[in-house]
């Protein structure tokens, strides 16, 4: 979530988690499914663009210049057609897709007005990815947590919980009715849904082919099980939520050893995220759903994710378009 507070991210251990993930590549992993026509795709990595120009094709040049076929939404109002014609137009005939419409307020507020501001958003997130063409809306599904808006909270765990973000879901799409765009929430560690087992119980909930999955594995690793697993929880990921992911992000974690269990993003690289598995199952998605770097606060840093990314792809065979 772009709101949260960006930290320094530790140097010292990438020599490792570089060799770890370049390894496992020739690991001899059991295979799978491949993509359309039992091939796996080209990958569509993406990120932000740092002084961003304003004009379409210039920022849309700007992605490309980066090695990337994938962006965040430009900074554009629902209220401006012709602007959303001109990104749509311009990022269509550079070959970048947009991945998502990120609107990050908590559904949940205890405020009642703030709660309804918040729905008016995102149902408004809808409506703009639907016309500029971007994949998906994603919001986290909300917390009950009084003071923090994305905090935890011991409902947020609950039966109430789930109910009012079906509820929120089918309210959002309902209200937009959109054709192309799908809307999303983002797992979190500490509320629904936190696992890909809840994630399809959820979709199921929602029952609108306009509900998918926006992945994020990174947010659903909230014990040291999931941390040291993280393979296996990819490949579960992938196994149970595949035919409906629209989008992911690219991070990592670390764990910073304390007398309690202390995980930390980190950028692609630094920490123990499987990326082989994680590039290789999202090459085999036949709907190229892309791969968008986040919180990282610089240029530099969002350009070391890069070129771990592209390298572990390359070692493993993929290729980025």
């Amino acid at each position: 979530m772009n709101t949260m507070n960006r930290r320094t991210f530790v140097q010292n251990t990438f020599g490792a988690a570089a060799m770890t993930s370049l390894a496992a590549a020739f690991a001899g992993r059991a295979a799978e499914p491949a993509g359309a026509g039992g091939k796996r795709l080209p990958i569509r990595l993406g990120g932000p663009i740092f002084n961003a120009p304003a004009d379409p094709d210039e920022l849309a040049l700007a992605h490309r210049r980066l090695g990337y076929a994938a962006a965040y939404c430009p900074g554009v109002s629902l209220n401006e057609p012709d602007r959303i014609r001109a990104f749509r137009d311009a990022f269509a005939r550079h070959g970048v897709v947009i991945a998502e419409v990120g609107r990050w307020v908590n559904l949940l507020d205890p405020d009642p007005a703030k709660r309804a501001a918040n729905l008016k958003t995102v149902t408004e997130g809808l409506a703009l990815a639907d016309e500029i063409g971007a994949l998906n809306c994603v919001d986290i599904a909300g917390s009950f947590n009084p003071t923090i808006w994305y905090g935890p909270n011991a409902d947020n765990l609950s039966p109430k919980f789930f109910d009012a973000v079906v509820e929120n879901a089918r309210k959002i799409i309902d209200a937009v009715k959109p054709k192309r765009a799908k809307f999303s929430y983002e797992a979190m560690g500490w509320s629904l849904p936190d696992s890909p087992d809840h994630y399809v119980r959820m979709i199921k909930a929602v029952d609108r082919p306009a509900f998918g999955c926006h992945l994020d594995p990174c947010n659903m690793v909230n014990s040291p099980e999931k941390f040291y697993r993280n393979t296996d929880l990819l490949n579960e990921c992938f196994d149970k939520l595949g035919r409906w992911i629209v989008s992911c992000h690219a991070k990592d974690l670390t764990w910073d050893v304390e007398m309690n269990v202390h995980f930390r993003e980190v950028r692609p690289g630094l920490g123990s995220l499987d990326y082989v598995t994680y590039l290789r199952r999202l090459a085999a998605l036949p709907q190229r759903a892309p791969l968008m770097l986040e919180h990282l606060s610089t240029a530099v840093e969002y350009d070391q994710a890069r070129q771990h990314i592209v390298e572990v792809g390359h070692a493993t065979g993929l290729t980025f378009e």
